[in-house]
């Protein structure tokens, strides 16, 4: 498996992403690839340690006439994004990625491909094997459970490291250089309520929207792809107001940094108006495609017809429910006023679970500004709260502050146009890195992010560039050559 993949150049990039995709990582659940990375450390004679919260450290000395140089720090999270096709059969707790090759690009077979952030560990997994690569002494750091509370990074001690340079390789465009990133928080809305029974001469429907792109809720937030959980409310909100529709179930989204791509939703209305509502919900989902015809080429709404479900949300509850999901904010909430082009501050309603007399909605909430991400995570907060819910907010962790002074980013801008005969852009992103959670810890340290062309990354979709991940393994070479002396 996966033969194709280890024949691209450069190969000890591929060959060593290969073997960490081999190995089952899901967020939470990263034993096995935390074994894996000590075996490899241990292996190679490295000294080699697990921290307290899971992240594991493998420290390499400086080669030949390189010991005078700045000990540097590569790091890169172990875990990755699982998100599959629906009708892709798949086991992310015991089943390697499956990848091929698609013309320029690396794919994997209806689920997340884990470029994000395999092709970061790969890259220095294959640094510490070599025996050529010139290069400082390194401090390898390869955190866990990024993806989902980055508390690998929360729970990195001081003192651990003692690098100055922090080589972050996260980012996925290969034309820029990271220098700054968005704070987040989840903001989490509970409550429950009465089921009732179904009354007489109601009908069943199974409403399901899919097809979507979803992607990842910071660095896709601005793109206007359809969020599922919001088209599905549109669905459910026209229903009631016109046919008195009621909800049985919703189970729409997944994971909290995914742009929600499928919602599925049990209903039932009076079988005297379902002509009506047949017609109805053709016409808006006619309009709903319509509008994302050009974004969204491939979302597709169906309502067929199910067993009548036996119980039904209380009427009050539902009315709330949907009027809330349709007053709370989703997508860009503010644009950056000091950063052309950047989105300062957003909201992904991720999850919506309504089932049993549980309703459950996962939001993350993401700012560069401090300031402006609890103002929206309290205006979320207050929309949730108005129709009975109980708010939870969890998960905080700081952006991180560009610093355009630092001596890393010189050198990578200057390596970087000395290399392709042009600038690149130095940009912060609206994704949450690592750094500026490690940056509590380690003040000090000079940091900066960088990586392979990656699309799609945190859905079935992500994709990563053969020719950019051969730009770039050059480029950190020669990044390597160039670190500043003590």
């Amino acid at each position: 498996m996966n033969t194709e993949i280890r024949q691209l150049e450069p190969k000890e990039l591929w060959n060593k992403f290969a073997d960490l995709n081999a190995v089952p990582r899901p967020s939470k659940k990263e034993e096995r690839v935390i074994a894996f990375m000590k075996e490899f450390g241990e292996k190679l004679g490295l000294e080699t340690f697990e921290d307290k919260v899971g992240n594991v450290i493998i420290k390499k000395p400086a080669t030949a006439g390189m010991e005078d140089r700045k000990t540097v720090v590569m790091q890169s999270h172990l875990d990755m994004v699982h998100q599959k096709n629906n009708d892709t059969t798949f086991d992310f707790d015991t089943q390697g990625i499956e990848m091929y090759v698609d013309g320029d690009w690396v794919r994997a077979k209806g689920t997340t491909l884990g470029a994000d952030n395999g092709l970061g560990v790969a890259t220095i997994m294959a640094i510490l094997e070599s025996t050529t690569i010139p290069h400082p002494a390194i401090e390898a750091l390869f955190t866990i459970d990024e993806e989902t509370g980055m508390t690998g990074a929360k729970g990195l001690e001081g003192g651990l490291l003692q690098g100055e340079i922090l080589l972050n390789l996260d980012t996925e465009e290969d034309d820029e250089i990271g220098v700054g990133c968005a704070g987040g928080i989840d903001v989490t809305a509970t409550r429950t309520y009465n089921e009732e029974e179904t009354p007489e001469f109601k009908t069943g429907y199974k409403i399901t929207v899919k097809g979507l792109q979803g992607g990842h809720s910071g660095m896709d937030i601005h793109k206007g792809f359809g969020n599922a959980n919001k088209l599905m409310n549109r669905l459910l909100f026209d229903g009631f107001e016109n046919f008195g529709l009621r909800i049985s179930e919703i189970d729409g989204g997944s994971l909290r940094n995914a742009i929600p791509r499928e919602s599925n939703a049990i209903v039932a209305i009076d079988t005297m108006n379902e002509d009506a509502f047949a017609t109805e919900m053709e016409e808006m989902i006619n309009d709903i495609t319509t509008e994302y015809k050009t974004i969204e080429p491939n979302l597709t709404i169906e309502i067929t017809k199910v067993e009548t479900p036996k119980m039904m949300m209380d009427l009050g509850v539902q009315e709330g429910l949907t009027r809330a999901l349709y007053a709370a904010c989703n997508g860009v909430y503010r644009m950056s006023p000091d950063i052309p082009d950047l989105v300062e501050t957003s909201n992904n309603i991720a999850r919506v679970i309504v089932k049993e007399g549980e309703i459950k909605i996962g939001c993350l909430t993401r700012s560069s500004v401090e300031s402006s991400k609890w103002d929206l995570a309290n205006m979320l907060r207050a929309t949730f709260e108005l129709t009975g819910c109980e708010v939870e907010f969890s998960g905080d962790y700081p952006g991180w502050k560009p610093n355009m002074d630092s001596a890393i980013l010189k050198v990578l801008s200057e390596l970087y146009t000395k290399m392709n005969g042009k600038d690149a852009h130095v940009a912060a992103c609206h994704a949450g890195l690592e750094c500026g959670i490690l940056g509590q810890n380690y003040p000090e340290m000079d940091m900066i992010s960088f990586g392979p062309n990656i699309k799609g990354a945190h859905s079935p979709d992500e994709r990563a560039q053969i020719s950019s991940a051969q730009k770039y393994w050059n480029y950190v070479l020669e990044i390597l050559k160039h670190i500043p002396k003590k």
